[in-house]
């Protein structure tokens, strides 16, 4: 019992020795943040200082509608609608952008712009559904479990099976 009470002592003068010993820390910043991507305040997208106006001016759209309510057909019939749906707003940010001239439904943008990703704006669409990320931040109508509008989210989607493209030079 004596010499497990003397290792006790032994240990917990070891522990406070080496905590009351400051320790440099090898990396001065744990993590640093990609300069060509946006980051949102309060639900709007702000976007990186070296982006391209044409980027920034498809942050500016998306910011316009984000919020808005899911609405199937929305912004089809009207550009200026009061809900929109996926293919509705994704039209929305890259006319806005000067990047298309008219709105189109999600199966057109199997065929929209370049194939792959692009350097600030990619779209992801299958028969039913498109989305976007631009500069870094994903802009889509739906959530973790339900279309609830177009909406800037910071948490990551599945991509399989899903076409990539992206406008021309971004």
């Amino acid at each position: 019992m004596r010499a497990l009470l003397a290792m006790l002592a032994l240990v917990g003068a070891i522990g406070s020795a080496s905590c009351s010993r400051q320790v440099k820390a090898k990396y001065a910043v744990a993590y640093k943040a990609n300069p060509n991507n946006a980051v949102v305040i309060n639900g709007r997208a702000v976007a990186p200082r070296k982006a391209p106006p044409t980027v920034k001016r498809a942050i500016a759209a998306a910011n316009h509608i984000q919020g808005l309510p899911y609405k199937w057909g929305g912004g089809h019939a009207r550009i200026n609608d009061n809900g929109y749906d996926c293919s509705g707003a994704v039209s929305y940010v890259l006319r806005n952008a000067g990047l298309m001239a008219d709105q189109m439904p999600s199966k057109g943008f199997l065929r929209y712009g370049k194939r792959g990703h692009g350097k600030w704006i990619t779209v992801y669409v299958r028969k039913g559904h498109v989305f976007m990320v631009i500069a870094g931040l994903r802009f889509d109508t739906q959530g973790q479990s339900r279309q609830d509008g177009p909406r800037w989210r910071t948490e990551s989607r599945r991509t399989k099976g899903l076409v990539v493209r992206h406008p021309s030079g971004l």
